[in-house]
């Protein structure tokens, strides 16, 4: 009886701390450093820093399909996400120069999505909150889906590592150990699709690549193996999110990109460190 007591007390506490938006936009800022850290780690050591810009860039477009099928805005952000990474991997592997070819598209679909999102009269004064994100915003069933989606993501990667790593150190020491790069290529793919849908209500589609790539670099000159850069990664992460959140209240300042001020401050400070 008295645990039972003690559960419902649990739970009973626990529901009321999400019904503060400042709770649940934490947990948001946390849920989303777990996939960044670990996949931002990949995207750096990969340098698909680009490719990631425009993965994010077609979310926008995502949203218009979304708003177009009256689809959940997630669902139609994930499809389009997925659809341009597979589209550039794909170029990718048949050699294309991917550096104008990434340009191109990032740029073609972010114009696309702003120019089919503008056809919404509705949602031109929430086009910001796509572009920069809004985590104050941020709902019970919102932050369910972060954290789905960011634990999918977590899993996943935990899955693949040790082929991962083996496919980004060498493609030939890959195919001599039995290891396809082209599937390890389509996990990083499919894991990032993921990231941009879950990302995109918090930092916005410009901002996501970002939130890849800032904690990652940030964490790479005070680690000394793969799995400790991904684990620190994750901590800049999360320490950036609820840093953002602490400078958007005091200063008033806009929360996504408050995220990434306070995120590029820690990268700043890892690399004095090093330096010193």
């Amino acid at each position: 009886m008295a645990t039972r007591t003690i559960t419902i007390t649990i739970l009973t506490t626990a529901t009321t701390m999400l019904d503060d938006f400042l709770v649940r936009a934490g947990l948001a800022a946390i849920g989303l450093s777990l996939a960044t850290g670990p996949l931002g780690s990949f995207v750096v050591w990969r340098r698909m820093a680009y490719f990631g810009d425009a993965t994010a860039h077609a979310a926008v477009l995502g949203v218009a399909l979304a708003l177009a099928t009256d689809l959940p805005i997630g669902l139609g952000t994930l499809t389009v996400a997925l659809a341009m990474a597979v589209t550039v991997a794909g170029l990718s592997a048949r050699g294309w120069a991917m550096d104008t070819t990434l340009g191109v598209l990032a740029h073609s679909a972010l114009a696309f999505g702003l120019v089919a999102v503008s056809f919404f009269p509705s949602v031109r004064t929430d086009l910001s909150s796509y572009l920069f994100g809004d985590i104050l915003a941020v709902s019970r069933g919102d932050l369910a889906l972060i954290w789905l989606g960011a634990l999918a993501v977590l899993a996943l990667l935990a899955w693949r590592w040790q082929a991962l790593l083996t496919a980004t150190v060498s493609e030939d020491l890959a195919h001599a150990a039995g290891i396809r790069p082209d599937r390890e290529r389509l996990v990083l793919v499919i894991a990032l699709a993921l990231v941009v849908a879950v990302a995109l209500k918090i930092v916005g589609a410009l901002l996501i690549a970002a939130m890849l790539i800032i904690p990652a670099a940030a964490a790479r000159s005070l680690s000394r193996t793969p799995e400790a850069m991904a684990a620190i990664a994750i901590a800049i992460g999360g320490l950036s999110g609820l840093g953002g959140l602490g400078l958007s209240l005091w200063q008033d300042t806009p929360t996504g990109p408050s995220i990434i001020v306070v995120a590029a401050g820690l990268f700043a400070l890892s690399s004095l460190r090093r330096q010193v």
